[in-house]
């Protein structure tokens, strides 16, 4: 038996160590040129825009696919895109974009209204066409192209998201021929688009090439291409980066930023991140015909349960061990990255395990003869936590969690599982507790949506839901702000919907981590930041990270390190390939709740 695996990992090592093949262009080698290599630690859930809405995936679509708006790569504000103009009826419910002259698909076809009105009256009467971004066009009454250059929306009721509407826009000419959303993988290359890079090679869980597109309408970028390498794990893409082997990382751990200070030829990007992160406390999960669904422990069905528990969380001890220092205490459900929407609590339910442990006293649940609680129908309180298993913030928390309770007379068990199971288990409700997280929009509708009572799943599993929190006053909230015009008062009501949701404390926001990167100045510059100040380059609101990158003589002249595109996820994956030796099983990944946009 001994002989047998050492044999086996010899063979191992030797597929590790030994040279990668050269790679055929159509499978995924760089194009000619200056192409800028982007470290992944992400799943690109599906290169279909109607279905894939991993941050991965999302950032893609941005590169490749026009939205009539973007935002602002200085300060997030709304700016013409695929429209260069726009119009509003007196009523509000009428809206006239016209679309920028001169614009065409990859294909040399022109791009114009029609392609807009196709993908919209697709994802209003597809019900897969509308997975990813189905909320935008959820209140749209009718959509129309009187001609190549105008499109004419009408919506049931004043919406004033209007010129956020992030959804791609797809080519008329190439989708209609595709009879079943849910089933197209859109990965026949290349992909046509019209924005500064087209899709031309793809190998699923390796790499996503794209190509500069010469007849971009704001210009040619000035790298030839784009390479998203993908890799197992952040140490394996930091290890790629020293080597020069990738040109940017992203999603670094606190010690891989500070281990690569000072290091020649690299420069570190520190900055606020769009993100949430958060702990969902089952509330009683029920579909949307109200039907209870799922395992949750009915003592989480009591708010004041769920408000102990929040009194027992020390966010600032999170905040300092588990990231570092870099990130900020969690509150408001919006991340501080957008000041405007951004809310504080005004008295926060601040650590404090006695004040904690009296309010459950108070509300009924009396420690038994194990020091566990017990509902007053004499259920012990042991919650299942739900993890993702190769996350080690994820571990973190957990652990300090499961201390914290433990004083509340709460018992923890961590069920750290692979990405799949905590996938099908939270929208099935088969959670107690469980990690999430979410990526914000400069708009807060998007993510506002997730926790209505018309976010929860349907009777076949379907849906965006967050928190499984139906809320009525949430839901007015979230439907005043929908139709309101006025600024000021659309973020006071905003604001007040954060209010209501932090005080059903069923998604507990625990901090909002910053983005960490890094990249090879020695190889490229000229990264435009967003916001300006405390931006970042990847996972943007629009292209202008990608876009802006200026290659240096020795990114021109070629001068780089391995062909890491097949290398890269095999260094990465080590620890994969001895799960092969153990269970000889291979399992896909898919999207999971902390890669979501």
């Amino acid at each position: 038996m001994r002989r047998r695996l050492a044999v086996l990992w010899a063979v191992l090592l030797v597929g590790l160590l030994a040279p990668m093949p050269a790679l055929a262009q159509e499978d995924g080698a760089r194009p000619a040129g200056a192409t800028l290599r982007i470290g992944l630690q992400q799943q690109v859930d599906s290169l279909n825009p109607f279905l894939g809405y991993t941050l991965a995936s999302t950032d893609i679509f941005r590169i490749i696919y026009p939205t009539l708006t973007t935002y602002s790569p200085d300060d997030f504000s709304v700016m013409p895109e695929l429209a260069d103009t726009w119009e509003s009826a007196p009523d509000k419910l009428t809206w006239t974009f016209r679309i920028r002259p001169g614009v065409k698909w990859s294909d040399g076809q022109p791009v114009t209204a029609r392609d807009a009105a196709y993908t919209y009256n697709r994802m209003m009467t597809e019900p897969a066409a509308s997975t990813a971004n189905g909320n935008f066009v959820e209140n749209f009454e009718t959509v129309t192209a009187p001609d190549d250059a105008t499109l004419v929306i009408r919506t049931k009721t004043p919406q004033a998201t209007m010129l956020a509407i992030d959804a791609p826009i797809v080519p008329e000419h190439i989708w209609s021929k595709v009879p079943d959303v849910a089933t197209f993988a859109n990965d026949q290359m290349p992909v046509v688009g019209s924005g500064p890079f087209t899709l031309t090679g793809y190998r699923a869980e390796q790499d996503v090439t794209l190509t500069a597109n010469p007849d971009f309408w704001r210009g040619a970028p000035k790298t030839a291409g784009l390479q998203f390498i993908q890799f197992k794990n952040s140490d394996a893409a930091v290890q790629a980066l020293r080597k020069g082997d990738v040109d940017v990382v992203q999603k670094l751990t606190p010690a891989q930023y500070e281990a690569l200070a000072d290091q020649p030829d690299i420069t570190q990007v520190k900055g606020q991140g769009r993100r949430f992160y958060e702990l969902i406390l089952n509330p009683g999960a029920t579909n949307v015909e109200n039907t209870p669904i799922g395992t949750g422990h009915p003592a989480l069905r009591d708010v004041r349960v769920r408000q102990a528990i929040d009194r027992a969380i020390d966010r600032q001890v999170l905040v300092d061990r588990v990231l570092g220092g870099y990130g900020q205490v969690g509150g408001g459900y919006l991340p501080p990255i957008f000041a405007d929407f951004h809310w504080t609590p005004p008295q926060p339910r601040t650590f404090d395990l006695a004040a904690a442990n009296r309010m459950l006293d108070e509300a009924g649940y009396a420690r038994g003869a194990d020091g566990i609680r017990r509902t007053p129908q004499g259920e012990p309180l042991n919650f299942d936590f739900v993890l993702h298993g190769d996350e080690s913030y994820d571990t973190q928390v957990g652990e300090y969690v499961k201390r914290w309770l433990a004083d509340l007379g709460i018992n923890v068990e961590l069920q750290p599982v692979s990405d799949n199971q905590l996938n099908d288990r939270t929208t099935a409700g088969d959670f107690d507790m469980v990690i999430s997280g979410w990526s914000a929009n400069p708009d807060p509708d998007y993510v506002l949506r997730l926790q209505t009572c018309g976010a929860r799943p349907d009777p076949d599993g379907g849906g965006t839901n967050d928190s499984f929190l139906c809320d009525q006053q949430f839901d007015g909230l979230y439907n005043q702000q929908l139709a309101e015009f006025d600024a000021a008062k659309r973020t006071d009501l905003v604001k007040q919907a954060q209010a209501r949701f932090y005080d059903q404390a069923a998604g507990l926001i625990l901090y909002y981590q910053n983005s960490l990167e890094a990249y090879r100045s020695d190889r490229y510059t000229g990264f435009t930041l967003q916001p300006r100040g405390e931006g970042v380059i990847t996972g943007q609101q629009g292209y202008w990270g990608y876009y802006g990158a200026q290659p240096t003589e020795a990114a021109m002249s070629g001068s780089s390190g391995t062909d890491y595109t097949g290398v890269a996820w095999v260094l990465g994956g080590v620890v994969v390939l001895i799960g092969v030796v153990v269970a000889l099983v291979v399992v896909r990944r898919r999207a999971t709740a902390d890669t979501r946009e």
